[in-house]
């Protein structure tokens, strides 16, 4: 068994590279058009789904990243149940991707930046703190933060100043 020390590293380590494919995910979002969010579920140490923001490209105000990539991780596991299982994104999940994770048996959430506005572990809502669920979310934010919040900012600072470019016209 390893040191506890070298647990946590292994553990910060994994969590990092997981982060590092969610981003990815995200970029294509942003390459769409899309709010840049990525989302991967890990079993077992293996990426069993991935999804990235497309409500606008698929007309379905339900496809966020988290939930994209846990319709691909129960078809990949053939369950509609994902326990055990980690999910990864790159922004803290809204209040309906929480309730799909809760509904789903999601085990532990990892994200990247706060969502100050909608964030519904930490930065609003803190669902997991109260409620009667029937199952409970092991969580934790602030996982490669900087790169997360930095492109949810470059994407939403291009939009503004591309309206600005076309109102100034």
């Amino acid at each position: 068994m390893l040191p506890k020390i070298q647990q946590m590293d292994a553990t910060v380590n994994t969590d990092n590279l997981f982060m590092m494919r969610a981003l990815e995910l995200a970029q294509f979002a942003a390459d769409d058009g899309e709010v840049p969010v990525g989302a991967v579920i890990v079993h077992d140490g293996e990426i069993v789904g991935e999804g990235y923001n497309q409500p606008i490209s698929s007309c379905d105000p339900t496809a966020h990243a988290e939930v994209v990539a846990m319709r691909q991780a129960c078809v990949s596991l053939n369950n509609y149940r994902l326990t055990g299982c980690e999910l990864y994104v790159t922004i803290e999940p809204c209040t309906m991707c929480v309730g799909a994770m809760v509904h789903a048996r999601i085990k532990r959430v990892v994200f990247g930046a706060l969502e100050p506005r909608a964030g519904a572990l930490q930065s609003q809502l803190q669902l997991m703190d109260h409620g009667p669920y029937n199952h409970s979310i092991v969580w934790e934010g602030g996982v490669l933060e900087a790169q997360c919040s930095k492109m949810i900012s470059n994407f939403f600072r291009q939009k503004r100043d591309l309206k600005s470019k076309q109102t100034a016209k």
